[in-house]
């Protein structure tokens, strides 16, 4: 089956002038990209100026890796990579940037006195907890106009693949350990970003579950599992927002490389799935770029000088053959003329900052999501006296690092926060912090680019001044804050507390309720981590991600009420991590003491680009029992279950009706917020399948839907539509999807 290619028609006026490529004797006069046909362009090419198209900008500068990644480009400094331009055939150059928090470029530069600040925007993972696709599409909104005026043209971001496991480094980066929640969030902030005329990079495509040598992992995983759970999240943005371009994962996938598979680029996303843009590998993903031309990884960034002379000898001996090279130069000019740089955008370099500040304010309050809430401890009464714990507590983590990280103009730590919203903070025990800080980050080795954030140790408390501390506070707050970051995995003390940790939630909850006041935990942490142990000690417990720039007001935003909690979580929190349903097969040496190592067999892949790595062969053994489809069908116990969040009101499901056509199930019910202050509601719809010709998990989420803010008393009319065909499994014996025949089980609820 073959594709035609076609220009995408975007409907917005944000351009007054094309890209206007030199003049040239009109006797010689070469077809113009935009003027002529994509054809004529093409034929017009050398062979060198269609590989350079290919290859990306990295190749005519540097074959040093480290050099590269994270930083090719001099259009925009500080953007990921550059597309290489043709101006004598009208043809550009065009900016690539990181990342999914927020745009990363250099804020400052040499002999330049302006700055270039980006909003540093909630995390993923945070922005899924809102199950607010509309709040989701108003971030985008943001983030692109900043991408947009900063002079890029396509934000790598999102990222939606599945939270396969808790210690995945870079799961703040992704959504949910749910398809369709991944998907749903991934093609509204697509949607969000590409309405403000620059494209997007959705990735990483496909089963990039690990950053434990995640140049290498071998995926080993069968049909039903990578399309029930992993691909589905890319169909549905996919199909829903038609990204400008995905990016091909650093992964093999059962013996080939993500970016070499033509059944995956080709046959499954273009033919399969509808997609129309340009495919481009991650930076040095990949390991055989005739390979990876003739599966439809249309561009290879950042690019490398030996790719450039492998592609090259490849045309010219007929190993390559010119129509595959063409198919995919058409692909990338077709996003070429669909870019601001194209179009002669002139970019200001002066976005609202403030208003992306005021964005991204709201978008991390209503992410966060209330664990605990004894006797009504929060919201906090207006006012009080706090004694604020925790290093992370002056010293907020707005986000991870590597390529979602934003270099932002400041950020909001906790204690401003609350101070700034009227509460009275302990002086003595503040100034304590920021002394100890100051002294134990002298300590501290440079962080590189790839390393997670270095964090300075917990501050010991003795029970003796936890004691003095209660005596002079009407209450206590304790942030645990937590890192990760791309290019490694989290370990054993970011999954468990500390003893420092545990040491310190129970020295100053133990000395606050001897004298009958409360103590208050707030989570600023990536992803999950374990409770079980030591949720019990405190009255309340804030599961605050990392919000951003603004993650301190947002945080005292909930804590003071001004914000009613409405965050859902997208993942399980499991008892312990060996419940983890992927726990024996996912590669992590930390955590991984047993004798067995079947699952992870090290061999050497072939390296066509003179880079010796190895490789692990990653079994999925779990199959599509991911996160809650293996907890709730094994009846497994969980800390907190997917779906959980708690509200300061109460909400009552009421009048359900359920009618079913050749096409959907249409849920429809009635939510009435019964409480004494306003909220919201995330409704949720799950369905269970008889079971009968495959294994089937206990139920599985199938649509959901979020209420307006409702005032006491105010009820609202939801509906929600289920898709018949989103019922179905993938049959393996005969390469299809199969649906049950009906009935089967709905549930709803919040």
């Amino acid at each position: 089956m073959s594709i035609g290619f076609k220009t995408i028609s975007m409907g917005i006026a944000l351009w007054t002038m094309p890209f206007i490529a030199p003049a040239q004797d009109k006797a010689q006069a070469a077809p113009q990209l935009g003027i002529d046909p994509i054809d004529d362009v093409i034929a017009a090419m050398t062979v060198d100026e269609k590989v350079n198209l290919i290859v990306g900008f990295g190749s005519t500068f540097t074959s040093n890796y480290s050099a590269a990644i994270g930083n090719s480009g001099d259009l925009v400094p500080g953007a990921a990579g550059q597309s290489n331009g043709i101006p004598r055939l009208g043809i550009p150059t065009t900016v690539l940037a990181d990342g999914p928090a927020g745009l990363r470029i250099n804020s400052t530069r040499p002999d330049d006195p302006n700055t270039y600040y980006c909003t540093h925007f909630p995390i993923g993972t945070l922005l899924a907890c809102t199950w607010d696709t509309a709040l989701v599409r108003q971030v985008g909104a943001a983030m692109g106009n900043e991408v947009l005026e900063y002079g890029c043209d396509v934000l790598l971001a999102p990222a939606t693949n599945i939270h396969r496991n808790p210690l995945c480094g870079r799961n703040f980066e992704y959504y949910s350990e749910d398809p369709l929640v991944s998907g749903e969030i991934a093609a509204a902030m697509i949607q969000g970003l590409q309405s403000q005329g620059i494209g997007t990079s959705l990735k990483h495509f496909a089963l990039n579950n690990q950053e434990t040598n995640r140049t290498g992992n071998n995926s080993i995983v069968s049909p039903r599992t990578a399309r029930e759970i992993y691909l589905k999240p890319f169909e549905i943005a996919v199909k829903k927002a038609q990204p400008w371009t995905i990016m091909s994962s650093y992964n093999l996938i059962n013996g080939t490389y993500a970016a070499q598979r033509s059944d995956l680029l080709t046959d499954l996303l273009r033919h399969e799935w509808g997609f129309e843009g340009m495919v481009m590998s991650d930076w040095y993903g990949g390991r055989n770029p005739i390979e990876m031309v003739l599966a439809g990884n249309d561009m290879i960034q950042p690019g490398h000088s030996t790719q450039v002379a492998a592609i090259t000898n490849a045309i010219n001996q007929g190993t390559l053959p010119m129509d595959i090279v063409n198919r995919n130069v058409a692909k990338i000019l077709e996003y070429v003329m669909k870019t601001p740089r194209f179009r002669g955008y002139v970019p200001t370099n002066a976005p609202d900052l403030g208003a992306h500040a005021a964005t991204t304010r709201q978008a991390a309050a209503q992410g966060m999501v209330l664990l605990k809430n004894n006797k009504k401890t929060l919201p906090l009464k207006a006012g009080a006296r706090v004694a604020l714990f925790g290093t992370t507590s002056y010293d907020i983590i707005p986000g991870g690092t590597g390529s979602g990280d934003v270099n932002s103009a400041y950020t909001v730590s906790l204690d401003q926060g609350l101070s700034d919203c009227g509460f009275s903070l302990s002086e003595k025990l503040s100034q304590s912090y920021q002394d100890y800080a100051a002294a134990e980050k002298a300590k501290l080795p440079e962080k590189d680019w790839f390393s997670t954030r270095h964090l300075i140790p917990e501050m010991p408390i003795t029970p003796a001044q936890a004691a003095a501390y209660a005596t002079a506070n009407n209450l206590a707050i304790i942030t645990i804050g937590k890192s990760a970051g791309e290019g490694s995995d989290r370990y054993h003390d970011e999954y468990y507390l500390t003893d420092a940790e545990q040491s310190l939630i129970q020295t100053v909850t133990s000395a606050f309720h001897k004298q009958g006041k409360r103590a208050v935990v707030v989570l600023n942490i990536p992803g999950v981590i374990e409770t079980a142990s030591w949720r019990v000690q405190p009255d309340a417990i804030l599961l605050a991600w990392m919000g951003g720039q603004e993650t301190g007001y947002a945080i005292a935003d909930v804590l003071s009420g001004a914000v009613n909690p409405s965050g859902k979580l997208t993942m399980t929190f499991p008892m312990d991590y060996a419940d983890v349903p992927s726990a024996k097969y996912y590669i992590q040496p930390d955590l991984y003491t047993g004798d067995d190592h079947n699952a992870f067999v090290r061999h050497q892949p072939v390296d066509t680009v003179g880079r010796g790595t190895g490789a692990y062969e990653s079994i999925y053994g779990e199959g599509i029992f991911v996160g809650y489809r293996a907890y709730d069908t094994d009846g497994t116990e969980v800390a907190y279950p997917f779906g959980y969040g708690l509200s300061y009101t109460t909400f009552d499901y009421k009048d359900p009706s359920v009618s079913t056509d050749a096409e959907q199930i249409t849920l429809t019910f009635t939510i009435k917020n019964t409480g004494r202050v306003a909220g919201r509601e995330v409704a949720q719809a799950y369905v269970h399948a008889p079971g009968q010709d495959m294994p089937k998990p206990q139920h599985e989420l199938r649509g959901f839907a979020k209420t307006r803010l409702l005032q006491p008393g105010e009820s609202e009319r939801l509906t929600i539509q289920i898709p018949l065909a989103s019922l179905a499994s993938y049959d393996e014996s005969t390469s299809s999807w199969s649906l049950e025949p009906l009935p089967h089980t709905l549930e709803s609820g919040g």
